[in-house]
């Protein structure tokens, strides 16, 4: 996976405990269901762009593309949400998005 973020190496430096239990419950709930792991991350990508998570939606966005989503998927994933979330914040989400798909082309 890509370099975390700082504010999450903090949190997991200072409450690994938490951090661990954290990542375990996401694991066995991917784990526990018919649904595979990149409509997973587009789920919640979708439910972070819904609570305007900017840091979610970065993440999800990276870890639907590293399970094998296209940039037209995790756009589209987003778009989907207007009527429900309305234009302005799709249009935010969809920025978001842009930071980490315009950041990989660089790389």
């Amino acid at each position: 996976m890509s370099k975390l973020p700082g504010q999450y190496r903090l949190i997991k430096k200072r409450h690994n405990k938490f951090s661990d239990a954290v990542n375990n419950l996401g694991r066995a709930v991917r784990a526990s269901g018919p649904v595979d792991e990149k409509t997973s991350h587009l789920i919640q990508l979708a439910a972070s762009a819904a609570i305007r998570s900017e840091g979610s939606v970065h993440s999800h966005t990276r870890r639907a593309i590293e399970s094998g989503a296209t940039p037209d998927e995790v756009r589209h994933a987003i778009i989907l949400l207007t009527s429900t979330i309305g234009f302005p914040t799709v249009s935010a989400a969809l920025s978001w998005v842009d930071d980490v798909i315009e950041s990989k082309k660089k790389k």
